[in-house]
């Protein structure tokens, strides 16, 4: 969301936007919104009705402009986001080296969870839940493994397009209130206990952690290596968001109309959306219901899919760029060497097997706290750390920011970090030691 409008880059003119190449953002879309940001629009709409739908809004703008910045960082530079982060300090280094496998450890085994469970409910009786989860997590790596981007990126389209269908229609299915919902859409607080943070975290917390950051390696992946892409990467990034926009306010229309009208409660977490389905077969019979957890599914394995593949090439250049000591740059990513490397099969294997570990004998009590403290840190890492690398000499002064997106991105720093702090200050340290 640069002010920037440059016609000419140095490979040439500009390519025009053009829905035909629309890709990296389905797939950020897809990966972004898991079965747990559903859980929580559908809670919010529960408790406070359309009150919040103006949140869930700014929520999908705060991440185009992140998205944005890391994709425009990757095209203006031809680096890598890694690579800018290097030449911060050896402290980014640190920070990304334990974060990635701590997260991925733990996430590990909640996206192969997250992905079991409608499918134990659409097939009861056949398998165990942790089977169907160590299932879910070896498709997932044979997937990866063998397919490149290209194959990667249609598969998640198709998923994406059943995730839509169902969502939108369960949305209507509901019959909302559109004079309420567009009421919803003035920026009010519940009148109740927590509400600022309730509000900040709806805004913070939908469609978006790591995978906005491998936003600029999926741009890459698919070949826009270079400022001609600019204009094309933010259409993509727009598509990337206001698909995820759509997902979110319907399912806070299904939580509006469907449970706030009668006062019903769902969990918290995955198994929230498994209550869903039984509501829905009671309401509306058992076909809305299977198709609900199909929809549960494509957004549950979208997100795993998304992470073994998105997060592995990440990981692939950080490894790459530490032994080569070089520039690591997005010609590289592009050329397909990332997916083949020993690095990012590695992270893939890291991601699958030893989460098992976490399905059958639970998580461990401390790796889950440090895993939720590192998770809260790395959004306000990502911002901060954009807004230093595209207002510095390091980013070519015709792609720096200007003003609206050091607008977005400094609000986007400061709303992660107080999401930070309040997540730091809740977990039970005192049980920690």
């Amino acid at each position: 969301m640069a002010d920037t409008t440059g016609d000419l880059s140095d490979t040439g003119t500009l390519r025009k936007s053009s829905w035909r190449h629309i890709g990296p953002g389905i797939v950020v879309a897809a990966t972004g919104v898991g079965a747990g940001d559903l859980v929580a629009t559908l809670i919010a709409g529960a408790n406070f009705g359309y009150t919040l739908l103006w949140a869930a809004v700014i929520g999908c703008l705060v991440k185009i402009s992140l998205a944005e910045a890391a994709g425009r960082w990757h095209l203006a530079t031809g680096r890598t986001l890694f690579d800018g982060w290097a030449s911060l300090g050896r402290w980014t280094t640190w920070f990304f080296a334990v974060y990635v496998v701590v997260w991925g450890f733990v996430y590990g085994a909640a996206a192969m969870s997250s992905s079991a469970l409608p499918l134990q409910a659409l097939f009861p009786g056949v398998m165990d839940l942790k089977w169907w989860g160590v299932a879910c997590g070896v498709v997932g790596l044979v997937f990866v493994w063998f397919n490149k981007y290209a194959v990667f990126e249609k598969v998640m389209t198709v998923l994406v397009g059943v995730m839509f269908v169902v969502t939108v229609y369960l949305a209507v299915r509901v019959t909302p209130h559109l004079g309420d919902a567009l009421a919803g859409l003035l920026p009010v607080l519940p009148d109740e206990k927590d509400s600022v943070l309730n509000t900040l975290g709806l805004i913070g917390g939908v469609g978006g952690t790591i995978t906005l950051a491998a936003y600029g390696y999926w741009v890459n992946a698919k070949g826009w290596t270079d400022t001609g892409w600019m204009k094309v990467m933010r259409l993509d990034n727009r598509v990337a968001y206001l698909t995820t926009g759509v997902f979110v306010v319907a399912m806070l229309f299904v939580g509006a109309e469907l449970l706030h009208s009668a006062h019903l409660a769902l969990a918290s977490g995955d198994k929230g959306l498994v209550q869903l389905g039984g509501i829905l077969e009671d309401e509306y019979g058992t076909a809305t219901a299977k198709f609900f957890l199909i929809g549960f599914f494509a957004t549950s394995f979208t997100s795993l899919i998304g992470v073994w593949h998105g997060v592995s090439l990440m990981f692939a250049d950080f490894t790459d760029r530490l032994r080569a000591g070089t520039e690591a740059t997005g010609e590289k990513v592009a050329s397909g060497d990332r997916e083949r490397s020993w690095a990012f099969r590695a992270y893939l294997l890291w991601l699958t097997f030893p989460p098992i570990v976490l399905l059958f004998q639970g998580q461990p009590f401390r790796l889950v706290i440090v895993y939720g403290v590192l998770g809260a840190a790395f959004m306000p890492f990502l911002a901060l750390t954009l807004v230093w690398l595209l207002n510095s000499a390091r980013t070519p002064r015709e792609w720096r920011n200007g003003r609206l997106s050091n607008g977005m991105l400094a609000v986007a720093g400061l709303l992660f970090l107080v999401l930070c702090v309040k997540q730091v200050w809740d977990q039970p340290w005192s049980e920690f030691f």
